[in-house]
């Protein structure tokens, strides 16, 4: 996609960026990105119905960066549509010092953008941000189609790649967290109230005013909520059961997690043979796959294939996927794949470290992986390679650096635990407490010295424990 400026145009784009201020004409201009009718009546009635993508018209605002970046961005969003079984008839970007509080690209915009709409027979508007559900509501009722955010459509992508039952249940509990606050229904019907007969015939105690419909579709939401965040709570205790699994067998985990389409389960295949699918495409990856290997040294470590991360990931699908992206925070090392042919690889990286530091992950070592080499532009490349001392530059697809990614992840590893037979002062509790915490205390006796411990632990721990070694 390319998007047709004129010399004045750039000329003043480039002032805007440099003095915040913009030409009138660059500020109420759309810009068209080239490349990038409803069935119903009552437009409203749009919450209540699955998302069904078919012809579509982007609309972006451009409210800070460059326009390298802004137009960055709305490609990702051409992508994410495609995904979602979508056709894209245009995009468009306005420059504005900020969203619209009321309509998101404001009146007038709204009121071209709608001309737009009906020019190419577009039946859905999809927006590159969040809208709050005035937004949307206000939008929908000047262009006359349905209008869904970058949320709406992740959330929908999501839905429709999970294949497990936990991956259907993150999915709809983030759905649901989405639609609770943007519940509107059909004319209105939403602010009719149930009662008596109207209730069910239910009798003495159920006549009176009751609910609104609104009203009930809350409830019924929060009560489905509740149900899965108690299904989400058994699968985090079998997580755990496993990760504890994996500790007691001095097994380190090393955790894929990276953005979408990055080539983390092509990676992933390449180094243990898995045979896990492989596409190209945005999210292919919702369920966790771990498996086994070894590094050059005969060490077993597990790896971990993790769903992946997008700009804006809706915190939404944060929370609700939560348990299994904490397999990153308690991870011995995280390989963070990068797509080396991407436009714009430092900007992955950057919506990566936002999510992992959102979960807690931030504090676990990253080995810096650059993966597509054989696709990427040289001076891309370098200007990462740079910028992440340490990085690995490898390609899936072909082989290459494979073998120098083994070494490097066989480095980045924790040492094994050590075995320790000491008895302990009764004034070194702390020692004791330490063991209990960081290791796997298997033995423990009180004696009129002190308390005599067998057990794994950390090799900084068994340094400070030698002085207390049993001969």
């Amino acid at each position: 996609m390319t998007t047709a400026y004129s010399e004045r145009t750039d000329t003043g784009a480039a002032t805007g960026a440099d003095t915040g201020e913009f030409d009138l004409e660059d500020r109420h201009a759309l810009r068209r990105v080239a490349g990038l009718s409803t069935e119903l009546t009552d437009v409203t009635e749009v919450e209540y119905r699955a998302l069904r993508l078919e012809r579509v018209v982007l609309i972006g605002v451009w409210t800070d960066g460059t326009a390298a970046s802004a137009e960055n961005s709305l490609l990702e969003l051409s992508r994410l549509a495609e995904t979602a079984g979508s056709v894209v008839l245009d995009g468009l970007i306005q420059r504005r010092s900020r969203v619209d509080p009321a309509t998101y690209v404001g009146a007038g915009k709204a009121s071209e953008l709608a001309g737009i709409v009906a020019a190419t027979g577009a039946d859905t508007v999809i927006c590159d941000g969040e809208l709050s559900p005035s937004q949307l509501r206000r939008l929908e009722g000047v262009v006359k189609v349905k209008v869904i955010d970058r949320t709406a459509l992740i959330l929908d992508i999501f839905a429709q790649h999970a294949k497990s039952r936990e991956g259907k249940a993150q999915v709809e509990l983030a759905q649901l967290q989405y639609m609770l606050p943007r519940l509107r229904g059909w004319g209105e019907s939403m602010s009719r109230q149930a009662g008596g007969r109207v209730a069910g015939g239910g009798g003495i105690g159920t006549r009176g005013p009751g609910e609104t419909k609104i009203e009930t579709d809350r409830r019924r939401i929060r009560t489905r909520i509740a149900k899965l965040r108690g299904e989400m709570a058994g699968f985090k205790v079998g997580r755990e059961v496993q990760r504890g699994q994996r500790r007691r067998h001095e097994v380190p985990s090393v955790v894929i997690a990276g953005y979408t389409n990055a080539g983390k389960s092509s990676l992933l295949n390449a180094l243990t043979g898995a045979g896990v699918l492989v596409e190209d495409a945005l999210f292919a990856t919702l369920d966790p796959s771990v498996r086994k290997a070894k590094t050059p040294s005969g060490r077993p470590l597990t790896l971990t294939d993790t769903v992946g991360f997008v700009r804006h990931l809706p915190h939404q699908l944060v929370d609700a996927f939560r348990s299994t992206l904490e397999e990153a925070k308690d991870a011995d090392l995280i390989l963070h794949v990068v797509d080396g042919s991407d436009a714009d690889p430092q900007a992955q990286l950057a919506a990566v470290r936002e999510v992992l530091a959102e979960i807690g992950a931030d504090g676990v070592p990253e080995l810096v992986v650059i993966n597509k080499v054989d696709d990427a532009d040289p001076v891309t490349l370098k200007a990462v390679v740079l910028r992440e001392r340490g990085a690995v530059l490898v390609s899936a697809k072909t082989g290459e650096g494979l073998d120098a990614l083994r070494t490097a992840i066989e480095a980045g590893l924790p040492e094994r635990d050590r075995l320790v037979r000491v008895s302990v002062p009764y004034s070194r509790g702390d020692l004791v407490a330490r063991a209990h915490a960081a290791g796997e205390v298997t033995r423990t006796e009180h004696g009129p010295d002190g308390t005599f411990l067998e057990a794994r632990v950390p090799p900084e721990l068994a340094a400070e424990l030698r002085r207390f070694v049993i001969a």
